[in-house]
């Protein structure tokens, strides 16, 4: 694969010349309701570069991280503000084991009187698998939008990277989300779901791609009947970008910057040890890796940086003869029709439907 640094020529885009002067607010492909989301934090216009970069220690690193959480978990709130609650989902919550003996949270969402055997959608949130909570408003919100759509909806709450929930690198997140889904499928009686879907936004889309990897790779492949990911956070080597994903030169600093991302990937992968690793970067995977997987859906966001690389893995399972399509939304920011539900209600209901549509169909 061809790489270019971000400090050399940036290469001609399809229908569109790379502009590092070009700030979100000056595109006319975004939807204006997003800007008004974005506007009051200054998001609409170019963010804030990030005050080191991938090569920085590690405690560096971590501390910046924990410093991003807490900015983002107060815009989440600040969005949903004044969003009204999802009337009819009860809500439980499950602690179970992992393997070090530490506590994994489940969050179990639920339509109110359903007496039908409804599919479970098993949700890995975003955050770069570094960062965010699955108990936290915007994740709660949207796990009972979805088990609106009569879905039993179940999330996750994994060990991170770094903030809060961290300081624990590649693979402590995946493993626990892998003994969180063992634990869904053998309650599946107990629950009374049928289809087990995962997915998950952005660093959620890494773990429930590289989940489904690592259940086929483990003989596991009973745990998983379909991979519904949602702009995925998937590349990893963000201190090269490379031609091939387009996308991270005609969005960078649309919402997220790539610098950005690739402090993030740095915690995640100290040392980049596993840059080669499908299950840690699912972009690395091979088109014999994704054979035989269950079938997939790709949806990436149109203004995203991260947008070309969920494309280019949709590609690769289409290649590997995988059960698979995609979908662009377009006129949004990364993960906006996760996150900015009651800004664009129709945006958001359509990838809500889409999910449950796929849960029920695979």
């Amino acid at each position: 694969m061809t790489k270019q640094n971000s400090g050399d020529t940036l290469p001609t885009l399809p229908g569109l010349l790379a502009d590092p002067k070009r700030i979100l607010k000056e595109d006319d492909r975004v939807d204006p309701r997003i800007l008004q989301v974005l506007e009051p934090f200054g998001l609409d216009g170019l963010p804030a570069e990030p005050p080191l970069d991938g090569s920085a220690p590690i405690e560096e690193l971590r501390s910046f991280c924990s410093d991003v959480e807490g900015g983002f978990e107060g815009f989440f709130e600040a969005v949903l503000s004044n969003t009204q609650p999802i009337d009819g989902i009860e809500r439980s919550t499950e602690i179970i084991k992992g393997n070090g003996g530490h506590e994994i949270k489940l969050y179990i969402h639920r339509p109110v009187g359903e007496t039908e055997t409804m599919p479970c959608v098993y949700h890995i949130h975003g955050g770069g698998m570094v960062m965010l909570q699955a108990n936290k408003p915007a994740y709660n919100h949207w796990r009972d939008y979805l088990s609106s759509k009569k879905l039993v909806v179940i999330g996750v709450e994994f060990r991170n990277g770094a903030g809060v929930l961290g300081d624990h690198p590649f693979p402590a997140g995946l493993d626990d989300c892998m003994t969180g889904l063992e634990w869904v499928f053998s309650a599946k009686k107990k629950l009374d779901i049928g289809n087990i879907v995962v997915s998950g936004e952005s660093g959620g889309g890494n773990l429930s791609l590289a989940l489904t990897l690592r259940a086929y790779r483990e003989g596991k492949n009973h745990l998983i009947q379909g991979t519904y990911a949602l702009c995925p956070y998937i590349y990893g080597d963000y201190a090269n970008k490379t031609k091939d994903l387009p996308s991270l030169y005609e969005n960078d600093g649309y919402f997220l910057l790539v610098k950005t991302m690739e402090t993030l990937a740095a915690v995640y992968d100290p040392e980049k040890k596993n840059m080669g690793n499908p299950l840690c970067w699912p972009f690395q995977a091979s088109v014999d890796d994704l054979k035989g997987l269950p079938p997939h859906c790709i949806s990436v966001n149109e203004l995203d940086p991260l947008r070309d690389e969920g494309l280019a893995y949709f590609r690769k399972l289409t290649k590997a003869g995988v059960t698979a399509y995609s979908r662009t939304v377009n006129g949004t920011v990364h993960a906006a029709d996760v996150l900015m539900v009651e800004s664009i209600p129709e945006v958001s209901d359509a990838t809500a439907r889409d999910i449950a549509g796929f849960a029920r169909k695979v």
